[in-house]
């Protein structure tokens, strides 16, 4: 088989579903099968239900199509051709999408057997190129993603170059589905989201609560030995500062609507960052005082339509761990090199090894100076090479207020996460007019940097969750230990070990249940506790316990002052 990119095989197994699904269903219209980062999909208004057996058929033609070898055939239309045949074969979907194309632009379709569809391409040479693929499952999606428009039935895939890299993917999924954050949040009752309350809106259980403030201590130490001030900031705020900051001419779709106090409209906040400004703005500020490093664990609301909340992935109050950064050019550079390094720090710290960056540079259309520009794109490119971190280039993908650097961090299967991102803004310190006295005695405009690690403390433990399927470690453990008497004599022994382990700061419990011990093991290792104390008659009597790790590590007899001292230096090290 030829070799090709993943997303022309994917995106060409796309064009195979949707020609199956036109021989399987001819009254079946077409939207659009679009490649994505995991397989691909293609929206259809087929005139049936689709079932798990209907894609299974589905499945066993596009098998048929692959052996066949088809050829993908590239052609070039007119408008006025290209509408002709979409007419011709009833495809309003497509015929709006045709408008949507520029008329500068060549129009071509692929042919692939009967199958003709409206498509820029590029293919693989015929259907046999495809490789290995499987199709996984069909959702309900609104066309061009507006509720008011027909519900489509899209049906999702997967493709690989070959057999063995679809098995290796379908065996990472089933891990995925063990992991799943929900599941774990259920199963080890760390968090749980109410109808009652609403959707998308997290209620913290006591053991998830307890990790979220381990996380939150140390993002707070950490942050003022790094240099910065915490700020705390208000969860409304008035329509005129989000009309400054342009959030009402932009992003009012995903702002919920205002409350009305002293017959002035006030939104709940969907960012922090303006009202970081205003603190700026409070007085005049000199160069002497910048930069100035601002933080905060700032809760904000966004409206995420229903069908996109997934559990802690997509919420719609969420905490960022935010961060804006206000310093002269000249710091520029050392500041972002210091922010990334911060980054890497962190990011280590919680078990993540695989780091990659992406650095987005400069739209054709955007504000702020070329000079400006050019100097914050240098400061990024200089502090990934001083990382030595690898990366990739998106050439014009920045926004158009600034460019930036995303990190994007591997987990313990080798799935890939969004985190981490450092972004410039040339729009908001002149929307506001931000300024410092220079040492000339003149003003000034900022540089202005955004600038989270985290990116939310919500999405951070759904990954967290994830990554260490539940088995968290000893530093973050919401139950660090927990001791098991074998019989009622040892409960007081065990008693006064734990009050001995909660005085030295250890989240400690006792299993006093009638079980056997070996219920009791079983049902700590369910619950991820990392470290076991079992006691018995010849344990009390030697004033020891047998541990062992939830592994099942056998770590032997030990006294209670050596069993702390080893609790300690793990926690010490963030083990």
């Amino acid at each position: 088989m030829a070799k090709y990119e993943l997303d022309m095989i994917r995106h060409s197994a796309a064009h195979i579903m949707a020609a199956a699904v036109q021989k399987l269903y001819p009254e079946t219209k077409f939207d659009i099968g679009p490649a994505t980062a995991d397989g691909f999909y293609y929206d259809f208004d087929i005139p049936v239900h689709l079932s798990a057996e209907d894609l299974e058929k589905i499945e066993a033609e596009m098998e048929n199509i692959v052996k066949a070898k088809i050829p993908f055939v590239r052609k070039e239309l007119t408008r006025a051709e290209a509408e002709a045949l979409l007419k011709s074969k009833d495809q309003p979907f497509k015929l709006e999408r045709l408008a949507d194309i520029p008329g500068d632009e060549t129009i071509t379709f692929y042919e692939c057997g009967d199958f003709v569809d409206l498509c820029r391409g590029p293919h693989v040479e015929n259907t046999g190129d495809v490789g290995a693929f499987k199709l996984m499952s069909v959702a309900g999606s609104y066309f061009r993603g507006n509720e008011k428009n027909p519900m489509l039935q899209r049906i999702y895939g997967i493709a690989f170059p070959d057999k063995k890299e679809l098995k290796a993917y379908l065996l990472r999924m089933e891990e995925a589905k063990k992991r799943d954050h929900r599941k774990l949040g259920k199963e080890l009752d760390l968090f749980s989201i109410s109808e009652t309350v609403g959707p998308g809106l997290v209620l913290w259980h006591p053991r998830g609560a307890y990790i979220r403030n381990v996380i939150e201590t140390f993002w707070r130490k950490e942050h003022l030995e790094h240099g910065y001030d915490l700020l705390y900031t208000p969860h409304i705020g008035r329509g005129q500062l989000w009309e400054t900051s342009g959030h009402l001419g932009f992003y009012k779709e995903s702002m919920y609507s205002p409350m009305e106090i002293d017959e002035i409209d006030y939104y709940a906040k969907p960012m922090n960052c303006p009202f970081h400004i205003e603190v700026y703005k409070s007085r005049i500020r000199s160069y002497r005082e910048l930069p100035c490093r601002w933080a905060e664990l700032g809760t904000v609301y966004r409206y995420e339509k229903s069908g996109v909340l997934h559990g802690l992935m997509r919420v719609r109050g969420f905490t960022q761990d935010d961060a804006h950064i206000i310093c002269t050019p000249e710091q520029i550079e050392s500041e972002i090199k210091e922010v990334l390094d911060f980054c890497l720090f962190i990011w280590k710290t919680f078990g993540f090894k695989e780091i990659k960056a992406y650095l987005s540079t400069r739209p054709a259309k955007a504000v702020g100076a070329p000079e400006r520009w050019e100097l914050a794109q240098k400061s990024l490119v200089g502090a990934i090479n001083a990382s030595g971190l690898s990366y990739e280039v998106d050439e014009g993908g920045g926004a158009f207020y600034g460019p930036k650097i995303d990190l994007k961090i591997k987990d313990a299967i080798g799935r890939e996460w969004q985190t981490s991102t450092i972004q410039f803004d040339f729009n908001l310190p002149e929307r506001f007019n931000l300024h410092y006295v220079g040492a000339d005695g003149q003003q000034h405009q900022p540089y202005m940097v955004h600038r989270a690690l985290f990116g939310s403390l919500e999405r951070f433990f759904g990954i967290l969750v994830e990554h260490y399927a539940g088995a968290f470690p000893l530093w973050l453990a919401p139950i660090q230990v927990r001791l098991l008497p074998i019989t009622e004599r040892q409960h007081e022994y065990c008693r006064a070990a734990a009050a001995e382990l909660k005085k030295a700061g250890f989240q400690v419990d006792v299993d006093e249940r009638s079980e056997s011990i070996g219920a009791k093991i079983k049902d700590a290792r369910g619950l991820r506790i990392p470290v076991l104390a079992v006691a018995g008659d010849k344990e009390m009597e030697s004033n020891t316990f047998a541990i062992r790790t939830r592994r099942e590590d056998q770590l032997g007899q030990m006294d209670l002052a050596t069993f702390v001292k080893k609790l300690q230096f793990e926690l010490e090290n963030k083990f």
